[in-house]
């Protein structure tokens, strides 16, 4: 797998607590499993919300208001 260098700023309580906590050989193993939960989880409350959208009666209202319009320029081809 390729591997990436970044650079990163964090406040320095978090910081330092990183640094007591987590030995050297371990942090970019610990940074990209937690960035790698983080994203997950933001996909999963992504895809939560898209799910609850399509419940909502409202949304699909709009959905069928939009689905109604027809553009000019559809097809500029021709």
């Amino acid at each position: 797998m390729a591997v990436r260098k970044m650079t990163f700023s964090v406040p320095e309580p978090l910081a330092a607590q990183f640094l007591r906590r987590v030995a050297s050989r371990d942090r970019s193993r610990f940074v990209s499993e937690a960035l790698a939960a983080r994203l997950e989880r933001r996909d999963l409350d992504l895809i939560r919300a898209c799910e609850a959208a399509n419940l909502d009666l409202d949304v699909t209202e709009i959905e069928k208001e939009f689905d109604g319009i027809r553009d000019g320029m559809a097809e500029p081809w021709k």
